[in-house]
């Protein structure tokens, strides 16, 4: 029997537009976003679906909003298939939240709340630092790690085999850019972002995120939800509070987390959510995997015939 798991798009893959065409086709998906809309406390569904892309780009309203694309495509593929089971759940960075809401771990407003509050502290962290993030394509993990030494910087995404992801303080980044395309990275390019995610320059907003975190009830998830720390299925709520705090400063073991969903047996993965990076990683961890994924009134037609 095959095992299906879910998983949820992190920074990076929000689009202006996302979500509009399900809540102009379905009553429950609107009824999502103006739920999202009261919970925060502002139209968080207008600059989903109109941007403009600065304001949707903003890590305050990306996070948010992806996390939120991610839940009301989730219900929705829920609806049109009552049958849908799913035995795990991941999310990538922000991701986790949703992974963690789906699972039932936290409710969509305690989830919706908290991530937009990460966000913020994230932005506040940007602005106190100058730091940067680079992709390192085509070189491997080892010759990767020998380059984040010399330059002083860290892995912040190991996202595939092939595509890697550093951070640190925006010159180290410049520098370590030379030294991978030195070790013979294919390609070596800054990314255009507001800081140096997953690396010790976001400490700042670890105690701000963990008093958030007390905030909110946690409880055991009814799935198993891989933490992205450690790449194995989160336990007790202490336990995804402290994980969830440590993930602002730690490397995504994205790579890693997919290796164990594949070593227990799960054939099948659905991304939910905006873009289809995480199927592109899935290609390179295990061409054999099934992806199928839900973005759109499209996407979600394709994969409701796929799972009924």
């Amino acid at each position: 029997m095959s095992k299906t798991a879910l998983l949820f798009a992190g920074q990076g893959a929000q689009v202006v537009g996302m979500g509009k065409d399900l809540a102009e086709k379905y009553s429950s998906a609107k009824m999502w976003f103006d739920r999202a809309n009261a919970a925060v406390g502002y139209d968080l569904a207008a600059i989903c679906f109109n941007g403009p892309e600065p304001e949707l780009t903003r890590t305050e309203n990306a996070q948010p909003g992806i996390f939120l694309v991610g839940w009301v495509t989730f219900q929705l593929l829920k609806e049109q298939v009552p049958a849908l089971k799913f035995d795990a759940a991941a999310g990538l960075s922000l991701g986790e939240f949703t992974a963690l809401a789906v699972g039932g771990a936290m409710s969509f407003e305690d989830g919706l709340r908290a991530v937009r509050q990460r966000g913020r502290f994230m932005q506040e962290a940007c602005d106190a630092t100058r730091g940067g993030m680079a992709a390192i394509i085509g070189l491997d993990e080892a010759p990767t790690r020998e380059v984040c030494a010399a330059a002083g910087v860290v892995l912040a995404n190991l996202n595939c085999p092939g595509q890697l992801v550093i951070s640190g303080e925006e010159d180290k980044i410049a520098q370590a850019v030379e030294l991978a395309r030195a070790k013979g990275a294919k390609r070596a390019i800054a990314l255009t972002v507001a800081g140096a995610y997953h690396s010790p320059l976001m400490a700042g907003a670890r105690p701000k995120l963990q008093v958030e975190l007390e905030k909110i009830n946690i409880t055991a998830p009814v799935v198993p939800v891989i933490s992205n720390v450690t790449a194995l299925p989160h336990d007790r709520p202490s336990g995804i509070r402290e994980r969830l705090v440590e993930q602002v400063t730690s490397s995504v073991l994205w790579e890693q987390s997919m290796r164990t969903l594949l070593t227990q047996g799960f054939t099948r993965f659905v991304e939910l959510g905006p873009g289809t990076a995480l199927s592109g990683f899935m290609r390179r961890i295990d061409k054999n995997a099934q992806m199928l994924n839900v973005a759109d009134v499209a996407s979600l037609e394709t994969t409701v015939k796929a799972l009924v």
